[in-house]
């Protein structure tokens, strides 16, 4: 079988956007409107990420009255223990695995499992038109 083999690295995002698990729901919506993202990565002590919010996260809490809204926290509605890949997966790999988890982001980490950045599906979409331009030279492996 031939195909290209791309490091995940290559069309992640890095250092993206990120939250605190304390804070609030409308800090983090006006943080994806802010920076035009769909997901963030929550990070607790250290450089780890310990869960993701996206933006369906906070539509599932807008129902919610004005009252109950200011109660809840990232640390409340984030998916805990994110999907992590690492920076030298094989790009087609990790977008399989989105694809077969149906998940719209991975957390990238380097080598030594620090959080290196995040790959979504939007970035996803961009190495596909790239490499279907053939902007992007690959390495051939069969």
């Amino acid at each position: 079988m031939n195909y290209f083999y791309l490091p995940v690295e290559e069309y992640t995002t890095p250092n993206p956007v990120t939250a605190t698990e304390d804070m609030s729901i409308e800090e983090l919506s006006s943080l994806m409107k802010k920076y035009g993202v769909r997901h963030i990565p929550i990070v607790g002590g250290g450089d780890g990420v310990i869960g993701i919010v996206s933006e369906r996260d906070l539509r599932l809490v807008s129902g919610l009255s004005q009252m109950e809204k200011v109660l809840v926290r990232a640390g409340d509605i984030m998916i805990g223990d994110p999907v992590t890949v690492t920076a030298d997966m094989g790009l087609a790999e990790v977008a399989f695995e989105m694809s077969r988890k149906k998940i719209g982001s991975v957390i990238v980490n380097d080598e030594n499992n620090k959080f290196l950045g995040i790959f979504t599906v939007t970035d996803a979409l961009n190495a596909l038109i790239e490499m279907s331009r053939g902007l992007k030279k690959t390495k051939r492996y069969t």
